[in-house]
Formats: C-alpha cells, sequence, structure tokens
C-alpha cells in the first residue's frame, strides 16, 4: 500500500555530465533535488538547453546519472539491471514526446496496442481498453487510419492513448505541444489534464513555454542544469 508521505519520485544531489573527445564537456544536470508525489501535476519550465529534457530521462530511466541518484516508489533505480529497467519503463511509466514517436507501417490501433504487448490481460479486454480510450479522444473513427493520415494534434492524442493504455504510475511527458499551433495544443493539453485526473496519475511535463505553469499543480523553474526562481528562468 501506497504511503502518501513518501515521494512517488525523488532526487538527489542528480547530475549529468555528457564528455565529449576533444571539447569540453557538457554538464546538463547540476544537482538536482526534488520530490514528486502520488498524483501530483508538476511542470518543468525552462529555455531550450536548461536540461529539463535530461532530467526527464533520468527520472525515465532512458538514461543513467553520472552521480547522485533517482528513486521511483523508494527504490533507487541506478542498482537496477538494464533488463530491471525495460520492466520498469514498461510497466510503470508511459511517455510522451514532441515527436509523437509512432511507428507508421501500424494504425492507431496497432500503435496504441503495442504498449501492451507484454500484458496478459485477454484480447478481448485490451482491444475493449483501447476502443474506450480512443473514444475518450475522440480518435474512434481513426482506428484504422495510419500516423501520416492524421493531424499533428491526432498524433498527438494517439501517443497519448499509447501512454495512457498500461496505466502506469507516471506519464513524462517532453514539450507535449511543441509541434502544435496554439489552439491545438491547448486542446491536448487540456485532454491530457482531464484524463490524468480521471485516471489518477502522476504527470510531469517538461515545457519551454509558461502556459502549462498556470495549469500545473506545481512548476519548477530550471536554468543550466538547476532549479532556480522563475525570475532567473526569464520568465
Amino acid at each position: 500500500m501506497k504511503n502518501k508521505n513518501n515521494p512517488l519520485i525523488e532526487t538527489k544531489d542528480l547530475q549529468k555530465v555528457y564528455f565529449r573527445k576533444n571539447a569540453a564537456s557538457i554538464k546538463a544536470l547540476d544537482g538536482i533535488n526534488l520530490k514528486v508525489f502520488d498524483g501530483e501535476f508538476l511542470a518543468i519550465i525552462g529555455r531550450s538547453g536548461s536540461g529539463k529534457t535530461t532530467l526527464l530521462n533520468l527520472i525515465g530511466t532512458l538514461e543513467r546519472p553520472t552521480s547522485g541518484e533517482v528513486k521511483l516508489e523508494g527504490k533507487i533505480l541506478s542498482n537496477l539491471s538494464n533488463q530491471e529497467l525495460v520492466i520498469l519503463r514498461r510497466e510503470k511509466i508511459g511517455f510522451i514526446f514532441q515527436t509523437f514517436n509512432l511507428l507508421p507501417t501500424l494504425t492507431v490501433f496497432e500503435n496504441v496496442e503495442s504498449a501492451l504487448i507484454h500484458s496478459r490481460m485477454s484480447k478481448d479486454r485490451m482491444q475493449s481498453k483501447i476502443l474506450t480510450l480512443l473514444d475518450t479522444l475522440a480518435l474512434s473513427e481513426m482506428s484504422n487510419r495510419f500516423p501520416l493520415e492524421l493531424s499533428v494534434g491526432q498524433q498527438q492524442k494517439v501517443a497519448i492513448a499509447r501512454a495512457l493504455i498500461k496505466d502506469p504510475a507516471l506519464i513524462l511527458a517532453d514539450e507535449p505541444t511543441g509541434e502544435m499551433d496554439p489552439i491545438t495544443g491547448r486542446e491536448t493539453l487540456e485532454k491530457l489534464i482531464e484524463l490524468k485526473r480521471k485516471l489518477k496519475i502522476t504527470l510531469i511535463v517538461a515545457s519551454h513555454g509558461s502556459s502549462v505553469h498556470s495549469e500545473a499543480s506545481r512548476a519548477l523553474f530550471i536554468k543550466n542544469g538547476k532549479i532556480v526562481s522563475k525570475s532567473d528562468a526569464g520568465y
């Protein structure tokens, strides 16, 4: 049983340095300490190159830190093997990327279904669940179409469905509306927030824009790999 006083995610003195041949190293994160609690909607706001994507990648186990640690549900992620991290990502974390990362040769339905490839769910239950979620996102009529036949907003909604279908504890969204016009971006963000509340999941959104800030339950601002004040971040 979850203890609501314990954070779902915790980072301690988190650092990430990228070492390059014949060039100066880049310190992408410099001592990040944060706690994210179950059910929160946290916005991480920063300009391009501030370190926000690196922070999401470390929380999502897509990269390993140079030093410091990330905990998810009390587990120190750097102590886990690569195979254990694969299972954790598959079962606990949903990702939403700015570039969608949909498979062009799969239909909308198949793209969402791909997130359940290792699920023990029955085929009928899986199909029902996917169709219900597509209906919620106004994508029912698109289920047999391919990604390139969809608008940018529709493609991102498919990516949202794929992230949510496995009932993750955590959704990590990196610039989820970055490719959209303002109106479509706003509508898509509102739908994501609506589903986050309905499904009672934890949501972390990284964005360079301040509009996400007003929607989140909490916002952190990041600059040069450090958590700073809103004004110091340039907002």
